[in-house]
Protein backbone atom coordinates (compact mmCIF):
# COMPACT_ATOMS: atom_id res chain seq x y z
CA UNK A 1 0.00 0.00 0.00
CA UNK A 2 2.71 2.39 0.54
CA UNK A 3 3.36 3.01 -3.43
CA UNK A 4 -0.35 3.44 -3.78
CA UNK A 5 -0.75 6.44 -1.62
CA UNK A 6 -0.91 5.19 1.89
CA UNK A 7 2.47 6.48 3.19
CA UNK A 8 1.14 9.79 2.63
CA UNK A 9 -2.44 9.41 4.15
CA UNK A 10 -0.63 7.73 7.04
CA UNK A 11 1.84 10.92 7.49
CA UNK A 12 -0.85 13.42 6.81
CA UNK A 13 -2.95 11.80 9.36
CA UNK A 14 0.03 12.08 11.92
CA UNK A 15 0.60 15.93 10.71
CA UNK A 16 -3.10 16.19 11.22
CA UNK A 17 -3.26 15.02 14.81
CA UNK A 18 0.22 16.67 15.66
CA UNK A 19 -1.68 20.26 14.55
CA UNK A 20 -4.66 19.91 16.81
CA UNK A 21 -2.62 18.85 19.67
CA UNK A 22 -0.68 21.89 19.18
CA UNK A 23 -3.21 24.34 18.48
CA UNK A 24 -1.03 24.78 15.44
CA UNK A 25 -3.91 25.03 12.07
CA UNK A 26 -0.94 25.54 9.35
CA UNK A 27 0.40 21.78 10.20
CA UNK A 28 -3.38 20.71 10.39
CA UNK A 29 -3.93 21.91 7.18
CA UNK A 30 -0.75 20.34 5.55
CA UNK A 31 -2.12 16.86 6.98
CA UNK A 32 -5.29 17.05 5.32
CA UNK A 33 -3.10 18.42 2.09
CA UNK A 34 -1.33 15.33 2.66
CA UNK A 35 -4.43 12.65 3.07
CA UNK A 36 -5.82 13.97 -0.18
CA UNK A 37 -2.61 13.25 -2.27
CA UNK A 38 -2.18 9.58 -0.67
CA UNK A 39 -6.10 9.64 -1.81
CA UNK A 40 -5.73 10.83 -5.54
CA UNK A 41 -2.64 8.66 -5.75
CA UNK A 42 -4.63 5.59 -4.79
CA UNK A 43 -7.49 6.56 -7.31
CA UNK A 44 -4.57 6.83 -9.98
CA UNK A 45 -3.55 3.55 -9.24
CA UNK A 46 -6.64 2.44 -8.95
CA UNK A 47 -7.67 2.75 -12.60
CA UNK A 48 -4.48 2.06 -14.21
CA UNK A 49 -5.32 -1.65 -12.66
CA UNK A 50 -8.43 -1.06 -14.34
CA UNK A 51 -7.14 -0.73 -17.45
CA UNK A 52 -4.60 -2.72 -17.40
CA UNK A 53 -7.50 -4.99 -16.24
CA UNK A 54 -9.48 -4.04 -19.55
CA UNK A 55 -6.35 -4.10 -21.57
CA UNK A 56 -3.80 -6.46 -20.79
CA UNK A 57 -0.90 -5.11 -23.24
CA UNK A 58 -1.59 -1.92 -21.32
CA UNK A 59 1.11 -3.62 -18.71
CA UNK A 60 3.61 -4.23 -20.90
CA UNK A 61 6.84 -2.69 -22.15
CA UNK A 62 6.96 -1.60 -25.61
CA UNK A 63 10.00 -1.59 -26.73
Amino acid sequence: MAGNGGMDKAKGKAKEMAGKVTGNRERQVQGKVDQARGDAKKAMHDARERARKADPSLGRDKG
